[in-house]
Formats: structure tokens, sequence, C-alpha cells
């Protein structure tokens, strides 16, 4: 293997210091054959509860990565939503341009990069993520060597037609919260795999990589969770993903 191939890049942090080594020390991590779920929705979208719920059935599953977006665009319609951000918005223009719709709105699924519907339209997810499943991907994994890295490892493929984006996602597994205003006053509703970080840290070609990323950098270490997703920036198929617990609660 080539000095090129065995480059280490050194990027953002994601994982807590407490309980980390015992946690983790020696354990590796690969994305098998989970499917990628992406909810994108508000807590001021009186059409998204239904949606949240079905994605947190989805989160226990072993064959999927649920992960919940919050966008930003509700927040002036009475309930600013406290888990929003600009940056899932963009990410959710990226895949209206991606999947050519006039309109981008709540609550949205998106399968694998490549489906999308309704969020509480169970009949059609589920039949994307069987569709999806029998898609190959790159395999990623994590691994541990110390209790202050995480190496990430992508395997060589076929080169794609363009490089692809290594996205870093840090998640919270679970939040409930009471609502006081807006549409969804008076409701308290549980939410799953709650997006609170959005990280670009690096970018595949199709060669083996590995990327040595660093404990306690970039306000990372307060989540639960964390999701590796190999894509093009601007949205399209997932090629590759893995999540894993950045704590033991």
């Amino acid at each position: 293997m080539t000095d090129r191939i065995r480059r280490f890049v050194l990027v953002a942090a994601f994982a807590a210091a407490t309980g980390f080594g015992t946690l983790f020390a020696g354990a590796a991590h690969a994305a098998g054959d989970k499917v990628v779920v992406e909810l994108f929705t508000s807590q001021g979208c009186s059409s998204c509860p239904p949606a949240d719920r079905f994605l947190g059935e989805l989160a226990k599953r072993d064959d999927v990565l649920a992960l919940s977006f919050h966008v930003d665009y509700w927040n002036y319609l009475g309930w600013k939503d406290p888990f929003s951000s600009k940056e899932s918005t963009r990410r959710q223009r990226n895949y209206g341009s991606e999947f050519k719709l006039r309109y981008i709105c709540t609550p949205q699924m998106v399968v694998s990069g490549t489906h999308q519907s309704v969020g509480s339209g169970r009949g059609k997810i589920l039949r994307a993520i069987e569709r999806a499943r029998k898609a190959q991907r790159v395999p990623v994994t994590i691994s541990h060597p110390d209790e202050d890295t995480a190496l990430v490892t992508l395997a060589a493929e076929p080169r794609p037609s363009r490089p692809a984006t290594i996205w870093l996602f840090a998640y919270d597994k679970e939040h409930v919260t009471d609502i006081r205003r807006g549409e969804n006053e008076g409701r308290k509703i549980a939410y799953s795999n709650v997006v609170r970080a959005h990280r670009r840290i690096g970018e595949w070609n199709g060669e083996e990589m590995k990327i040595r990323v660093p404990v306690k950098m970039m306000g990372l270490d307060k989540q639960d969770g964390c999701a590796i997703i190999v894509q093009n920036e601007l949205g399209g198929p997932i090629l590759g993903a893995t999540a894993f617990n950045l704590t033991a609660k």
C-alpha cells in the first residue's frame, strides 16, 4: 500500500472525553446493510408529529440509520424550534434541487439519497427502504486505536464519477419537548436522532482512505451519537454510511 493511500487526514472531533476509551477501545463499527433515512421536520409544523413518530420507529431498526433534521423556516410562525438550523434547511434545499422539486416542505423523508416522499407516507418509505437495501455501498468502518482517537476507514472501490463528500453528523438520541406556542401548542412531542452538528470532514475519490478523528474538538462531545455519510456535497445517492454511540447514555 502506498504512502498516498495510507495518508491520514486530521479532521473534526466528535467523541466524549468521559468513558470513550472504555466504551470503544479496540472496537470497530461497520456500515453493514444500513439504509439512511432522513426526516426534515419542525416543531412548528402541525403535520410533522406522525412523521416524527414514524422516524422513531425506524430508529429502532437494526438495518436503518434514521436521522432527524430540523429546518429553520418554520421559526417565524409562533414557535422557534430549538433544534433547527440553517444547515438542515440547506441540506433539504439541496435535495429539492436534486429531485427537481418546485418547493420544499415538511415533513419530508429521503431514503438513501435516492427517494423522497411525505414523511408520514409509511408504505412508500418502507418500500423505498427495501429497494435501497439491495444497493451496493462503500464499506465504511470506525475503529478506536486509543481513547483519544477514532479512525474512519473507507474501502477502495471503483472511482466515482466525481469526488464524494464525507459528512459527519452528530446527533442526540432523543428529545421530548413541551411546545408552548405555534401550530403544535400544548403538545409534548418526542424526537429521535436529532442532528445537532453538520461537518464536512473530507473528500473520497475511490481509493482506500483513512481519516483520523481526535476527541474533544469543535464542541461535538455533547452529543450521543455520530453518523458518517459518504455522498455528493449537494445531495444524490448515499454511497456509504455508518453510525455509532459516543456516550454510554
